[in-house]
């Protein structure tokens, strides 16, 4: 299985940017997917993860109501969409793939490589 992200960037405070997480796997519409990031000297942490259906979502309360994150199970696509970033999201975003629908790193089997976000104030 292979997951790979990319969208992330250079933006402005406010700004917004698109997060995309391709997988390999073709029974990627039976998997729960999430993001997660990790800054620089900081643990890596949950931002938002949806069910295998794309029907039911969770986020961390530091992004909710400015991420969303969604899937397109005909393109084995999870996505990303952020808005109104604060420098505080500047990380490294990474999507995992799981079988189980949590905000615990360690419940995801499959990772991609990561994309850099910087938000500059």
């Amino acid at each position: 299985v292979q997951l790979q992200a990319f969208g992330g960037g250079l933006v402005q405070a406010g700004g917004s940017l698109r997060l995309s997480c391709a997988a390999s796997e073709r029974t990627f519409s039976t998997y729960h997917m999430a993001w997660f990031r990790q800054a620089p000297g900081k643990e890596r942490e949950f931002v938002a993860a949806i069910r295998w259906s794309g029907g039911v979502t969770k986020y961390a309360d530091s992004v909710n109501g400015r991420f969303t994150i969604s899937r397109d199970n005909a393109k084995n696509t999870v996505y990303l969409q952020m808005n109104n970033l604060k420098s505080e999201d500047t990380a490294v975003y990474y999507c995992g793939m799981g079988r189980y629908y949590s905000g615990r790193s360690s419940e995801y089997d499959y990772w991609g490589q990561g994309t850099l976000v910087t938000v500059s104030s």
